[in-house]
Protein backbone atom coordinates (compact mmCIF):
# COMPACT_ATOMS: atom_id res chain seq x y z
CA UNK A 1 0.00 0.00 0.00
CA UNK A 2 1.38 3.40 -1.01
CA UNK A 3 1.34 6.05 1.67
CA UNK A 4 4.33 8.41 1.05
CA UNK A 5 3.01 11.11 3.35
CA UNK A 6 1.56 11.63 6.80
CA UNK A 7 -2.05 11.19 7.85
CA UNK A 8 -3.32 14.60 8.90
CA UNK A 9 -5.94 14.61 11.64
CA UNK A 10 -7.90 17.83 12.14
CA UNK A 11 -9.04 17.82 15.74
CA UNK A 12 -9.68 20.20 18.62
CA UNK A 13 -8.43 17.84 21.35
CA UNK A 14 -7.13 14.31 21.74
CA UNK A 15 -9.77 11.71 20.90
CA UNK A 16 -9.09 8.35 22.55
CA UNK A 17 -11.25 6.33 20.14
CA UNK A 18 -9.65 8.01 17.15
CA UNK A 19 -6.13 7.45 18.50
CA UNK A 20 -6.86 3.78 19.13
CA UNK A 21 -8.27 3.35 15.63
CA UNK A 22 -5.25 4.93 13.96
CA UNK A 23 -2.83 3.00 16.13
CA UNK A 24 -4.48 -0.20 14.98
CA UNK A 25 -3.92 0.68 11.33
CA UNK A 26 -0.12 0.82 11.77
CA UNK A 27 -0.15 3.68 9.26
CA UNK A 28 2.27 6.36 10.37
CA UNK A 29 3.14 9.15 10.86
CA UNK A 30 -0.01 10.86 12.14
CA UNK A 31 -0.01 14.65 12.49
CA UNK A 32 -2.62 16.40 14.65
CA UNK A 33 -3.55 19.91 13.59
CA UNK A 34 -6.33 22.45 14.20
CA UNK A 35 -8.56 24.11 11.62
CA UNK A 36 -6.50 27.29 11.69
CA UNK A 37 -3.41 25.33 10.57
CA UNK A 38 -5.11 22.86 8.25
CA UNK A 39 -4.63 24.56 4.89
CA UNK A 40 -0.99 25.38 5.50
CA UNK A 41 -0.28 21.86 6.77
CA UNK A 42 -1.78 20.26 3.67
CA UNK A 43 0.33 22.47 1.42
CA UNK A 44 3.55 21.76 3.34
CA UNK A 45 3.17 18.10 4.24
CA UNK A 46 1.45 16.69 1.11
CA UNK A 47 -0.53 14.16 3.18
CA UNK A 48 -1.57 10.68 2.16
CA UNK A 49 -4.96 11.11 3.84
CA UNK A 50 -6.94 13.68 5.81
CA UNK A 51 -9.24 12.85 8.71
CA UNK A 52 -11.62 15.55 9.89
CA UNK A 53 -12.36 14.74 13.53
CA UNK A 54 -13.44 18.25 14.64
CA UNK A 55 -16.49 20.08 13.27
CA UNK A 56 -15.47 22.76 10.77
CA UNK A 57 -16.33 26.38 11.57
CA UNK A 58 -18.68 26.46 8.56
CA UNK A 59 -19.41 24.76 5.25
CA UNK A 60 -17.18 27.19 3.36
CA UNK A 61 -14.12 26.18 5.36
CA UNK A 62 -14.74 22.48 4.76
CA UNK A 63 -15.43 23.04 1.05
CA UNK A 64 -12.22 25.05 0.66
CA UNK A 65 -10.18 22.33 2.36
CA UNK A 66 -11.86 19.65 0.26
CA UNK A 67 -11.04 21.55 -2.93
CA UNK A 68 -7.42 21.88 -1.79
CA UNK A 69 -7.12 18.14 -1.19
CA UNK A 70 -8.90 17.31 -4.46
CA UNK A 71 -6.25 19.23 -6.39
CA UNK A 72 -3.46 17.01 -5.04
CA UNK A 73 -2.07 14.05 -6.96
CA UNK A 74 -2.02 11.19 -6.31
CA UNK A 75 -5.47 10.87 -4.76
CA UNK A 76 -5.76 12.06 -1.16
CA UNK A 77 -8.83 10.65 0.63
CA UNK A 78 -10.63 12.91 3.09
CA UNK A 79 -12.73 11.23 5.78
CA UNK A 80 -15.14 13.35 7.83
CA UNK A 81 -16.24 11.85 11.15
CA UNK A 82 -19.86 12.45 12.15
CA UNK A 83 -20.60 15.12 9.52
CA UNK A 84 -23.23 17.63 10.60
CA UNK A 85 -23.56 19.34 7.23
CA UNK A 86 -23.74 18.54 3.53
CA UNK A 87 -20.39 17.19 2.43
CA UNK A 88 -18.30 18.17 -0.61
CA UNK A 89 -18.20 15.49 -3.29
CA UNK A 90 -14.76 14.22 -2.22
CA UNK A 91 -15.35 14.22 1.57
CA UNK A 92 -16.22 10.71 2.74
CA UNK A 93 -18.61 10.40 5.72
CA UNK A 94 -17.77 8.22 8.70
CA UNK A 95 -20.38 7.68 11.40
CA UNK A 96 -19.45 7.82 15.07
CA UNK A 97 -16.32 5.97 16.17
CA UNK A 98 -17.93 5.20 19.51
CA UNK A 99 -19.80 2.28 17.94
CA UNK A 100 -16.71 0.73 16.38
CA UNK A 101 -13.31 2.49 16.25
CA UNK A 102 -11.80 -0.33 14.17
CA UNK A 103 -14.06 0.65 11.28
CA UNK A 104 -12.01 3.80 10.73
CA UNK A 105 -8.89 1.72 10.19
CA UNK A 106 -10.67 -0.45 7.63
CA UNK A 107 -12.17 2.62 5.90
CA UNK A 108 -8.77 4.32 5.78
CA UNK A 109 -6.96 1.26 4.43
CA UNK A 110 -9.59 0.86 1.70
CA UNK A 111 -9.18 4.51 0.69
CA UNK A 112 -5.40 4.23 0.67
CA UNK A 113 -5.65 1.24 -1.67
CA UNK A 114 -7.37 3.57 -4.15
CA UNK A 115 -4.49 6.01 -3.65
CA UNK A 116 -1.99 3.20 -4.30
CA UNK A 117 -3.82 2.33 -7.52
CA UNK A 118 -3.60 5.97 -8.59
CA UNK A 119 0.14 6.01 -7.83
CA UNK A 120 0.55 2.92 -10.01
CA UNK A 121 -1.41 4.48 -12.86
CA UNK A 122 0.59 7.72 -12.79
CA UNK A 123 3.82 5.72 -12.90
CA UNK A 124 2.60 3.51 -15.74
CA UNK A 125 1.45 6.55 -17.73
CA UNK A 126 4.89 8.13 -17.45
CA UNK A 127 6.49 4.88 -18.62
CA UNK A 128 4.12 4.39 -21.57
CA UNK A 129 4.05 7.77 -23.25
CA UNK A 130 3.51 6.26 -26.72
CA UNK A 131 0.57 3.92 -26.05
CA UNK A 132 -0.93 5.52 -22.98
CA UNK A 133 -4.72 5.91 -23.04
CA UNK A 134 -6.51 9.24 -23.03
CA UNK A 135 -7.34 10.25 -19.46
CA UNK A 136 -11.07 11.00 -19.05
CA UNK A 137 -11.61 14.56 -17.89
CA UNK A 138 -15.13 14.04 -16.53
CA UNK A 139 -15.94 13.59 -12.85
CA UNK A 140 -15.96 9.84 -12.01
CA UNK A 141 -19.44 10.25 -10.52
CA UNK A 142 -20.72 10.65 -14.09
CA UNK A 143 -19.75 7.01 -14.74
CA UNK A 144 -21.21 5.69 -11.49
CA UNK A 145 -24.04 3.18 -11.24
CA UNK A 146 -25.75 2.37 -7.95
CA UNK A 147 -27.84 -0.65 -7.00
CA UNK A 148 -30.89 0.57 -5.09
CA UNK A 149 -32.69 -2.10 -3.08
CA UNK A 150 -36.02 -1.50 -1.39
CA UNK A 151 -39.75 -1.99 -1.50
CA UNK A 152 -40.97 0.46 1.13
CA UNK A 153 -42.05 4.08 1.17
CA UNK A 154 -38.51 5.44 0.80
CA UNK A 155 -37.79 3.61 -2.47
CA UNK A 156 -39.40 6.08 -4.91
CA UNK A 157 -37.82 9.09 -3.19
CA UNK A 158 -34.38 7.46 -3.12
CA UNK A 159 -34.75 6.49 -6.77
CA UNK A 160 -35.40 10.11 -7.73
CA UNK A 161 -32.72 11.60 -5.45
CA UNK A 162 -30.02 9.18 -6.59
CA UNK A 163 -31.18 9.10 -10.20
CA UNK A 164 -30.54 12.83 -10.54
CA UNK A 165 -26.84 12.21 -9.91
CA UNK A 166 -25.92 8.62 -10.89
CA UNK A 167 -27.22 5.67 -12.85
CA UNK A 168 -29.68 3.46 -10.98
CA UNK A 169 -30.30 -0.28 -11.05
CA UNK A 170 -33.44 -1.01 -9.06
CA UNK A 171 -34.24 -4.19 -7.16
CA UNK A 172 -37.39 -4.83 -5.17
CA UNK A 173 -35.98 -7.94 -3.50
CA UNK A 174 -32.69 -9.28 -2.21
CA UNK A 175 -32.87 -12.08 -4.76
CA UNK A 176 -33.15 -9.59 -7.63
CA UNK A 177 -30.27 -7.59 -6.17
CA UNK A 178 -28.07 -10.70 -6.12
CA UNK A 179 -28.83 -11.33 -9.82
CA UNK A 180 -27.85 -7.77 -10.70
CA UNK A 181 -24.60 -8.02 -8.75
CA UNK A 182 -23.65 -11.17 -10.63
CA UNK A 183 -24.52 -9.68 -14.03
CA UNK A 184 -22.85 -6.27 -13.88
CA UNK A 185 -20.51 -3.92 -12.07
CA UNK A 186 -21.95 -1.35 -9.67
CA UNK A 187 -20.25 1.42 -7.73
CA UNK A 188 -22.36 1.23 -4.61
CA UNK A 189 -25.40 -0.30 -2.93
CA UNK A 190 -28.13 1.69 -1.18
CA UNK A 191 -30.58 -0.32 0.93
CA UNK A 192 -33.93 1.34 1.56
CA UNK A 193 -36.74 0.23 3.84
CA UNK A 194 -39.10 -2.71 3.46
CA UNK A 195 -36.82 -5.45 4.79
CA UNK A 196 -36.51 -6.98 8.23
CA UNK A 197 -33.25 -6.63 10.18
CA UNK A 198 -32.70 -10.36 9.74
CA UNK A 199 -32.89 -10.11 5.92
CA UNK A 200 -30.51 -7.14 5.86
CA UNK A 201 -28.11 -8.94 8.20
CA UNK A 202 -28.06 -11.99 5.93
CA UNK A 203 -27.44 -9.82 2.85
CA UNK A 204 -24.61 -7.86 4.47
CA UNK A 205 -23.04 -11.11 5.67
CA UNK A 206 -23.03 -12.50 2.12
CA UNK A 207 -21.49 -9.28 0.78
CA UNK A 208 -18.76 -9.40 3.43
CA UNK A 209 -17.90 -13.00 2.56
CA UNK A 210 -17.50 -12.31 -1.19
CA UNK A 211 -14.27 -10.56 -2.17
CA UNK A 212 -15.97 -9.13 -5.28
CA UNK A 213 -18.28 -6.99 -3.15
CA UNK A 214 -16.43 -6.51 0.13
CA UNK A 215 -15.10 -3.03 -0.69
CA UNK A 216 -18.29 -1.72 -2.27
CA UNK A 217 -19.91 1.30 -0.61
CA UNK A 218 -23.00 -0.04 1.14
CA UNK A 219 -25.43 2.56 2.49
CA UNK A 220 -28.11 1.65 5.02
CA UNK A 221 -30.62 3.95 6.67
CA UNK A 222 -30.27 2.59 10.19
CA UNK A 223 -27.17 1.61 12.19
CA UNK A 224 -26.08 -2.01 11.56
CA UNK A 225 -26.89 -4.53 14.25
CA UNK A 226 -23.27 -5.74 14.41
CA UNK A 227 -19.85 -5.31 12.80
CA UNK A 228 -19.33 -6.60 9.27
CA UNK A 229 -16.16 -6.98 7.24
CA UNK A 230 -17.35 -4.18 4.95
CA UNK A 231 -14.95 -1.21 5.10
CA UNK A 232 -17.31 1.11 3.25
CA UNK A 233 -20.53 0.22 5.06
CA UNK A 234 -22.14 3.46 6.22
CA UNK A 235 -25.39 4.35 7.99
CA UNK A 236 -26.88 7.62 6.74
CA UNK A 237 -30.04 8.80 8.45
CA UNK A 238 -32.26 11.51 7.00
CA UNK A 239 -34.33 12.35 3.96
CA UNK A 240 -33.74 10.73 0.58
CA UNK A 241 -31.83 13.85 -0.48
CA UNK A 242 -29.59 13.65 2.60
CA UNK A 243 -28.87 9.98 1.93
CA UNK A 244 -28.03 10.65 -1.72
CA UNK A 245 -25.76 13.64 -1.08
CA UNK A 246 -23.79 12.00 1.71
CA UNK A 247 -23.52 8.66 -0.09
CA UNK A 248 -22.04 10.25 -3.22
CA UNK A 249 -18.46 10.67 -1.91
CA UNK A 250 -18.13 6.94 -1.19
CA UNK A 251 -19.73 6.11 -4.53
CA UNK A 252 -17.46 8.59 -6.31
CA UNK A 253 -14.35 7.02 -4.75
CA UNK A 254 -15.43 3.59 -5.97
CA UNK A 255 -16.17 4.93 -9.47
CA UNK A 256 -12.71 6.54 -9.47
CA UNK A 257 -11.16 3.22 -8.44
CA UNK A 258 -12.97 1.44 -11.27
CA UNK A 259 -11.78 4.07 -13.74
CA UNK A 260 -8.19 3.62 -12.58
CA UNK A 261 -8.47 -0.15 -12.99
CA UNK A 262 -9.86 0.21 -16.53
CA UNK A 263 -7.04 2.57 -17.48
CA UNK A 264 -4.44 0.15 -16.16
CA UNK A 265 -6.02 -2.63 -18.22
CA UNK A 266 -5.87 -0.32 -21.23
CA UNK A 267 -2.16 0.26 -20.67
CA UNK A 268 -1.60 -3.49 -20.26
CA UNK A 269 -3.31 -3.93 -23.63
CA UNK A 270 -0.99 -1.40 -25.26
CA UNK A 271 -3.63 1.32 -25.35
CA UNK A 272 -6.00 -0.83 -27.41
CA UNK A 273 -8.83 -0.70 -24.85
CA UNK A 274 -10.94 2.39 -24.31
CA UNK A 275 -10.66 3.24 -20.58
CA UNK A 276 -14.30 4.33 -20.25
CA UNK A 277 -16.08 1.56 -22.16
CA UNK A 278 -13.59 -1.24 -21.51
CA UNK A 279 -14.02 -2.32 -25.13
CA UNK A 280 -11.55 -2.01 -28.02
CA UNK A 281 -10.81 1.41 -29.46
CA UNK A 282 -12.09 1.92 -33.01
CA UNK A 283 -8.63 1.54 -34.57
CA UNK A 284 -7.84 -1.63 -32.61
CA UNK A 285 -11.26 -3.07 -33.46
CA UNK A 286 -10.80 -2.50 -37.19
CA UNK A 287 -7.38 -4.20 -37.13
CA UNK A 288 -8.67 -7.17 -35.10
CA UNK A 289 -11.72 -7.55 -37.34
CA UNK A 290 -9.58 -7.60 -40.50
CA UNK A 291 -7.27 -10.22 -39.00
CA UNK A 292 -10.21 -12.31 -37.76
CA UNK A 293 -11.87 -12.24 -41.18
CA UNK A 294 -8.66 -13.29 -42.94
CA UNK A 295 -8.08 -16.14 -40.49
CA UNK A 296 -11.68 -17.35 -40.71
CA UNK A 297 -11.58 -17.41 -44.52
CA UNK A 298 -8.20 -19.17 -44.55
CA UNK A 299 -9.42 -21.87 -42.14
CA UNK A 300 -12.92 -22.16 -43.52
CA UNK A 301 -14.25 -21.25 -40.09
CA UNK A 302 -17.34 -19.29 -39.17
CA UNK A 303 -17.47 -15.68 -38.01
CA UNK A 304 -20.38 -13.37 -37.32
CA UNK A 305 -20.83 -9.76 -36.29
CA UNK A 306 -23.69 -8.20 -34.34
CA UNK A 307 -24.81 -4.62 -34.03
CA UNK A 308 -26.61 -3.57 -30.83
CA UNK A 309 -28.50 -0.29 -31.10
CA UNK A 310 -29.99 1.50 -28.08
CA UNK A 311 -31.49 4.72 -29.43
CA UNK A 312 -30.53 8.16 -28.17
CA UNK A 313 -28.87 7.77 -24.78
CA UNK A 314 -26.57 10.01 -22.70
CA UNK A 315 -22.85 9.12 -22.49
CA UNK A 316 -23.15 7.53 -19.03
CA UNK A 317 -25.75 5.04 -20.26
CA UNK A 318 -23.66 4.26 -23.36
CA UNK A 319 -20.51 3.51 -21.39
CA UNK A 320 -22.37 1.56 -18.73
CA UNK A 321 -24.01 -0.55 -21.42
CA UNK A 322 -20.64 -1.16 -23.08
CA UNK A 323 -19.15 -2.37 -19.81
CA UNK A 324 -22.03 -4.83 -19.37
CA UNK A 325 -21.36 -6.22 -22.85
CA UNK A 326 -17.64 -6.47 -22.15
CA UNK A 327 -18.29 -8.36 -18.93
CA UNK A 328 -20.71 -10.89 -20.42
CA UNK A 329 -19.06 -11.64 -23.79
CA UNK A 330 -17.18 -14.88 -24.34
CA UNK A 331 -13.41 -14.66 -24.01
CA UNK A 332 -12.86 -15.11 -27.75
CA UNK A 333 -15.29 -12.32 -28.69
CA UNK A 334 -14.39 -8.64 -29.02
CA UNK A 335 -16.36 -5.44 -29.48
CA UNK A 336 -16.21 -1.67 -29.77
CA UNK A 337 -18.45 1.26 -28.83
CA UNK A 338 -19.01 3.58 -31.77
CA UNK A 339 -19.39 7.33 -31.54
CA UNK A 340 -23.11 7.00 -32.36
CA UNK A 341 -23.64 4.81 -29.29
CA UNK A 342 -24.00 1.49 -31.11
CA UNK A 343 -21.93 -1.52 -30.08
CA UNK A 344 -20.41 -3.80 -32.71
CA UNK A 345 -19.48 -7.26 -31.42
CA UNK A 346 -17.51 -9.92 -33.29
CA UNK A 347 -18.01 -13.65 -32.63
CA UNK A 348 -15.19 -15.80 -34.08
CA UNK A 349 -15.94 -19.45 -34.86
CA UNK A 350 -19.67 -18.76 -34.75
CA UNK A 351 -22.46 -18.75 -37.30
CA UNK A 352 -25.34 -16.32 -37.43
CA UNK A 353 -27.52 -18.53 -35.22
CA UNK A 354 -24.96 -18.81 -32.40
CA UNK A 355 -23.99 -15.14 -32.67
CA UNK A 356 -27.64 -14.14 -32.67
CA UNK A 357 -28.31 -16.17 -29.53
CA UNK A 358 -25.35 -14.61 -27.71
CA UNK A 359 -26.26 -11.09 -28.87
CA UNK A 360 -29.88 -11.52 -27.82
CA UNK A 361 -28.76 -12.74 -24.41
CA UNK A 362 -26.63 -9.61 -24.03
CA UNK A 363 -29.57 -7.47 -25.14
CA UNK A 364 -31.88 -9.19 -22.64
CA UNK A 365 -29.53 -8.47 -19.73
CA UNK A 366 -29.28 -4.83 -20.81
CA UNK A 367 -33.05 -4.51 -21.20
CA UNK A 368 -33.75 -5.83 -17.72
CA UNK A 369 -31.00 -3.97 -15.86
CA UNK A 370 -30.62 -0.60 -17.61
CA UNK A 371 -32.85 2.46 -17.49
CA UNK A 372 -33.04 4.83 -20.42
CA UNK A 373 -32.43 8.56 -20.34
CA UNK A 374 -35.88 8.97 -18.78
CA UNK A 375 -36.14 7.36 -15.37
CA UNK A 376 -39.41 5.56 -16.16
CA UNK A 377 -38.18 3.99 -19.39
CA UNK A 378 -36.05 0.95 -20.05
CA UNK A 379 -33.63 0.42 -22.88
CA UNK A 380 -34.88 -1.99 -25.55
CA UNK A 381 -31.84 -2.90 -27.67
CA UNK A 382 -32.24 -3.77 -31.33
CA UNK A 383 -29.96 -6.56 -32.57
CA UNK A 384 -28.75 -7.08 -36.14
CA UNK A 385 -26.52 -10.04 -37.04
CA UNK A 386 -24.54 -10.84 -40.17
CA UNK A 387 -22.42 -13.94 -40.89
CA UNK A 388 -19.20 -13.99 -42.91
CA UNK A 389 -19.59 -15.05 -46.54
CA UNK A 390 -16.85 -16.71 -48.65
CA UNK A 391 -16.21 -13.58 -50.74
CA UNK A 392 -16.36 -11.12 -47.83
CA UNK A 393 -13.79 -8.69 -46.53
CA UNK A 394 -14.03 -6.85 -43.24
CA UNK A 395 -15.34 -3.79 -45.11
CA UNK A 396 -18.08 -5.66 -47.02
CA UNK A 397 -19.17 -7.53 -43.90
CA UNK A 398 -19.53 -4.29 -41.94
CA UNK A 399 -21.25 -2.55 -44.85
CA UNK A 400 -23.84 -5.32 -45.03
CA UNK A 401 -24.37 -5.17 -41.26
CA UNK A 402 -24.90 -1.41 -41.32
CA UNK A 403 -27.26 -1.63 -44.31
CA UNK A 404 -29.33 -4.30 -42.55
CA UNK A 405 -29.54 -2.19 -39.42
CA UNK A 406 -30.55 0.86 -41.48
CA UNK A 407 -33.32 -1.05 -43.28
CA UNK A 408 -34.61 -2.43 -39.96
CA UNK A 409 -34.75 1.07 -38.51
CA UNK A 410 -36.75 2.45 -41.45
Amino acid sequence: MSQHGPIIVISAARNAALSDALTGTELFPVVDITWSDASDAIERLMPAAIIVAAPPPDETTLSRLAAQSAALQPYVPMIVIDPAMQLPINAIPMSSLETGPARLGARLRAALRVRALHVTLLRRLSENAVSRPRIPESDPIMDATVLLIGRGASYPALSVALGERVGIVGALSIEAAARHLNARDVDGIVIGDGFTPRVIDAFLTVLAEDTRFRNLPVIVQSPPTRDYDLPNLEAIVGSAGDVAVNALPLIRQRAFEQRLARMLRSIDAGGLLDPRSGLLTSGAFERDLSAAVEQALARGAGLAVARLTFGEQPPRVRYDTARIVGRLMRRADFATLRDDGTIIAVFPDAGSRTAGAVARRLASVIKHTMHGSRRESRIDPHVTVEALLPNDTAATLMSRLDNDAHRAAC
